[in-house]
């Protein structure tokens, strides 16, 4: 079958692998019929995100149809249209239990301290092979897939397999409630997801920091508040929308991509003492792997929470849905206390939150369809990376149609 392949930093193919099989007894075996390209698979082509095994298949977003299912898997027929969700759990432990499904202490064969696994991810989440490809193996099935609505189209539903449940799961940890004023900080697809989100949580306005005036402009359309940070300081833009307060709550899903502006006001901030920023950087991605040189990947690794942490208002709240590497350790801790914040983040518990996502969608609340911005097929799909890469205008979201027939 093809499958997009990891086989170094900056090197991903289109190859022809083997074929999954059952392995346990709660295993089953979907077809793909559509996938995407998250920005959590670019922090595994640039290395930001340590630990690939060259090999590995990658992608955590997909719809598909049930081909097979092992002898425990009882909730599922052939021919079942599912959503995967893309972190990997059992379903029976106490954490998932909890529902926080992206602790498992089973599904990670690392063991029960290694953390969330998920598709398509480095050594220390499994690895399980993820799903851009024309098959995959879906182990501990009946948590991990959820059957898709009739009225919910493939294109859709991958939108509900990782990002909009992440959004959703951002505004919950930020403490969204009836009347609040939210920031969303980046506008890319989860950003948009959150904005969404916080609206239907009870946020009576939100604003939204991107450089990106495609992206803005699309957080427009959902009637965000857009700020361009590379144009006006977004903490002072914040402070002169709210009155001198602040937000109540933020989202910040941006991660360790922050852009360091080169010029404008958001550029005063930044330190002066080059040795002490770079001492800041964490881990950055190699040398070259910065695209058309707009987008520093781990230049400013910690700006967007400082951001977080200066524009919220004293005792507000703040949700991270940003990808961090383990080994990041920049945070200012400082401000937080002294302002008496409430800080929380994490991996997005899919499981908790798909059904009644994809109810939302079958009823027609959400459409995140709206989101979606490029089609491709897996010939193009390596090209699509580096565009999504480039953060090219225009490349928000893209899916990927798969085109296997049944086995």
């Amino acid at each position: 079958m093809k499958a997009v392949v990891w086989h170094g930093v900056g090197d991903i193919r289109l190859d022809d692998v083997t074929d999954p099989k059952i392995e346990e007894p709660t295993d089953a075996i979907v077809r793909i019929t559509t996938s995407a390209i998250c920005g959590t698979d670019l922090h595994l082509v640039r290395g930001t995100m340590p630990g690939m095994l060259p090999g590995t298949v990658l992608g955590h977003e997909a719809v598909g149809v049930v081909e097979e299912t092992g002898s425990a898997v009882r909730g599922f027929a052939t021919g079942d249209r599912v959503v995967v969700c893309s972190t990997v759990a059992c379903g029976h432990c106490c954490y998932c239990r909890a529902g926080y499904f992206a602790q498992c202490d089973v599904a990670n064969p690392n063991g029960p301290q290694a953390g969330t696994s998920f598709f398509g991810g480095p050594e220390s989440t499994g690895p399980v092979d993820g799903l851009q490809a024309e098959y995959a193996r879906i182990p501990y099935a009946a948590t991990t897939l959820v059957k898709v609505p009739d009225e919910v189209t493939d294109e859709q539903a991958v939108m509900v397999s990782d990002v909009l449940p992440t959004g959703w799961f951002g505004a919950k940890l930020a403490q969204v409630s009836q009347g609040d004023t939210v920031l969303v900080l980046g506008a890319g697809v989860v950003g948009q997801c959150a904005i969404a989100a916080a609206k239907r949580q009870g946020a009576s306005r939100v604003l939204v920091v991107d450089d990106h005036a495609d992206r803005l402009a699309v957080a427009r359309a959902q009637n965000a508040e857009p700020i361009d940070f590379g144009t006006e300081d977004p903490v002072a833009a914040v402070r002169e929308l709210t009155g001198g307060i602040g937000v109540d709550r933020v989202v910040e899903a941006v991660g360790v991509d922050a852009q360091r502006p080169h010029s404008g006001p958001a550029a005063e901030e930044l330190p002066v003492d080059t040795a002490a920023f770079e001492s800041e950087r964490g881990a950055a991605a190699p040398e070259g792997n910065t695209g058309d040189g707009q987008w520093l990947v781990g230049d400013a690794p910690s700006l967007a929470l400082r951001w977080a942490v200066n524009a919220v208002a004293k005792a507000g709240s703040i949700g991270i849905i940003g990808v961090y590497p383990p080994s990041f350790d920049a945070f200012p801790i400082g401000a937080v206390t002294n302002r008496n914040l409430t800080v929380q983040g994490g991996n997005c518990n899919h499981r908790r939150y798909v059904p009644g996502l994809l109810g939302r969608v079958a009823r027609g609340d959400l459409d995140p369809t709206r989101f979606i911005t490029q089609h491709t097929e897996p010939v193009a799909a390596v090209d699509a990376y580096e565009q999504f890469d480039l953060r090219r205008e225009g490349w928000l979201k893209t899916v990927v149609t798969m085109t296997a027939g049944a086995r």
